[in-house]
This record gives structure tokens, sequence and C-alpha cells, in this order.
């Protein structure tokens, strides 16, 4: 699944593919009020966000495509 985090005061956002699922990422958050928020995205590498400067968390569908060229 693609997740995007909104950062406050910041014009870039932070976005990760994770084999977490929506409902992981929920509580993550809900636990990030006591301070941060840890993730992992779809290649292991572990994201920790401070819970107090997210803006806003899209979630993308749990099947994303990708688009590109093969070879």
């Amino acid at each position: 699944m693609e997740v995007r985090i909104g950062i406050k005061h910041s014009p870039r956002e932070l976005a990760f593919e994770t084999e977490a699922t929506a409902d992981e990422v929920r509580a993550a958050l809900t636990q990030a009020a006591e301070g941060f928020a840890s993730f992992a995205d779809s290649k292991g590498k572990q994201i920790i966000v401070a819970a107090d400067s997210i803006a806003f968390i899209e979630f993308g569908g749990e099947n994303s495509r990708k688009v590109g060229f093969i070879g």
C-alpha cells in the first residue's frame, strides 16, 4: 500500500510503499500520540515521524499499480 504523510511547515510529503494494512498504519498513528509514529516500507526501511509534526496522512489502494518499462 502507498502511504503519504504531510509534515507541518514543510512543502514536501513523506511517501512510501508498505506491506502494512491501513488498520496497522492507523494503529501506529494512534500510538504516535505519545511521541513518534514508526513505519516500515515494503523494502524494510524504517521510518520514524514525530507525531506533533504530522499534518495529514493519505492511504493508497492495497494493490497500487506500477507504471514503467520493463528491461
